[in-house]
């Protein structure tokens, strides 16, 4: 049984969860994209999540996706958008039905994605309805993850920059964790029994 909600002074004193993994920075065609689309091709799950530009200024257009994280429980790639474009082979995982693509309110990830490349989204996980059917209230990956594996999600990268050149190790690791950290959630969730729904009336 979960806990439905959390409060900051909880989650504090958790470890702090980190991806442990090798990360991949794809800015171009060449190796590095061939190796993600052959490593991401072979998994069930794959953690999701994007980055975007953050804008400070009122009444200024937002910015197009920078980032596109896609995570296995080892390797995870961050797809740098403004200069490599969401390529078709990698459009083409996030339409397929075999790849669980797990993340937190995909719906607006997946839209601001489409703005590159125009693709049919199949089998997507949000874990935001997901862990509602565990009794979980809490919406965020900072707070679900301390709900669901008892660690904290740093969210100090969360405003920087998404489209500087080269990105942090800060950033990196922020970014890696942040699909990886779905994956272990969702596992997770799946090995533990679900909230009972109360029974209707006269049922």
């Amino acid at each position: 049984m979960y806990k439905e909600t959390i409060t900051p002074e909880e989650i504090e004193p958790l470890e702090l969860a980190a991806f442990p993994g090798r990360i991949t920075v794809v800015s171009g065609p060449g190796p590095e994209l061939d190796f993600a689309i052959e490593h991401l091709r072979t998994q069930r799950l794959v953690g999701f999540d994007t980055e975007t530009k953050p804008v400070f200024q009122a009444h200024q257009p937002r910015h197009h996706t920078a980032l596109l994280q896609l995570s296995s429980e080892t390797e995870a790639f961050l797809f740098r958008l403004h200069s490599l474009g969401l390529p078709q082979e990698i459009a083409d995982i996030l339409a397929s039905p075999f790849i669980t693509k797990i993340g937190a309110a995909v719906g607006e990830d997946i839209h601001g994605l489409q703005h590159y490349c125009d693709f049919e989204p199949h089998r997507f996980m949000d874990l935001q309805s997901f862990g509602g059917k565990y009794g979980i209230q809490e919406k965020s990956v900072r707070k679900m993850a301390a709900i669901i594996l008892g660690c904290k999600v740093s969210k100090a990268q969360q405003c920087s920059n998404w489209e500087a050149d080269p990105l942090s190790e800060a950033q990196l690791l922020y970014a890696a964790t942040d699909a990886w950290i779905c994956v272990r959630m969702y596992k997770a969730l799946l090995a533990s029994p679900q909230e009972a729904l109360p029974r209707k009336a006269g049922r």
